[in-house]
């Protein structure tokens, strides 16, 4: 297993607008490509946009998701691969051959699709459906896994990717500065977006504090940590419909320790080198060989009511 060169993007996506977002996931790509990056990540809905959806109905969901392999946006990715020479990763609204509706997230390379994986507890709209299984595919010699915002906060859903032998998970977002039980949520007020360039502490300030980044590193990097992975992690920035996000995007090793991260108050991309012998000098190696599933296997398989309560998307977080 050889050294791997990874990227990771933000940037401030257009509502509905796939060529807007396909231009500058091509801009960034190459900008990936010129740092001697050989992956780049992009986040959850980087070509569709994301938060829009919660309104739209069946029919208006059905008209901007898209096929998977067949759909332009996959051409487009694709020629985006071949014209920097670099994988490319990114997220969109799918639509099965029955016009069921999943939340996806894709790698492409310059010869097409290598994997594509459907987000396992979606909720922007009640008309996607969860995706039912895990995905692990092969890399540039390394093994990869996918999950997309929510499913990292599930933490089986790390482990079970981490066992299924993922050194590297993907972790698309859009996330933070939405209203949340945990002290110090809440939304962001998008005057600091728009005065960015005259004051750029105040929202810098917004963004590195409980609201973002702050919370973000409570447990992102227990997630890389605990399950000894390399942890990519792609996070839009800027307004996304009506909400401000923060970015913050980075790449994480299996110490947990931040290797990039994106700073900059606007679309960004930056790479880190991943080593495959962190795979196994980090704690989480141990750990996982350490496990006793004969004491919790029945624990945590047994059945349960499954609830997933988003606190900004319904009437508790109404002001």
């Amino acid at each position: 297993m050889q050294h791997l060169k990874i990227a990771t993007a933000q940037f401030e996506h257009a509502s509905g607008d796939k060529a807007a977002n396909l231009a500058i996931i091509r801009q960034l790509a190459g900008e990936a490509a010129r740092q001697g990056a050989q992956v780049v990540a992009f986040h959850e809905c980087s070509i569709t946009g994301y938060t829009f959806a919660r309104n739209l109905t069946k029919a208006q969901l059905l008209a901007i998701a898209e096929r998977i392999p067949d759909g332009e946006s996959m051409q487009a990715l694709q020629a985006i691969a071949q014209e920097h020479d670099i994988v490319v990763l990114a997220g969109l609204f799918e639509k099965d051959q029955d016009d069921h509706l999943f939340k996806a997230y894709v790698c492409v390379d310059k010869n097409g699709l290598v994997a594509t994986y459907r987000k396992l507890h979606p909720f922007i709209n009640p008309h996607i459906q969860p995706g039912n299984q895990y995905v692990v595919f092969e890399l540039l010699g390394w093994k990869c896994g996918i999950l997309i915002c929510y499913d990292n906060n599930i933490v089986e859903n790390v482990r079970a990717t981490a066992l299924l032998g993922a050194d590297i998970i993907f972790m698309p977002h859009v996330t933070m500065m939405t209203p949340s039980t945990r002290p110090g949520a809440g939304f962001a007020d998008p005057a600091l977006w728009a005065n960015r360039e005259n004051d750029p502490t105040s929202l810098r300030l917004e963004f590195d504090g409980l609201k973002g980044r702050a919370w973000l590193m409570k447990w992102l990097p227990a997630r890389a940590y605990d399950n000894a992975v390399y942890v990519v992690f792609s996070n839009a920035i800027g307004m996304d419909e009506d909400q401000l996000k923060n970015g913050c995007s980075m790449i994480l090793d299996p110490f947990g320790d931040s290797l990039a991260e994106c700073r900059q108050l606007g679309n960004d991309v930056v790479t880190a080198t991943c080593t495959p012998e962190k795979l196994r000098q980090a704690g989480g190696y141990r750990y996982l060989k350490a496990r006793r599933p004969d004491l919790y296997a029945d624990i945590i398989g047994q059945p349960h009511e499954s609830e997933q309560k988003v606190v900004w998307l319904t009437s508790e977080s109404a002001t």
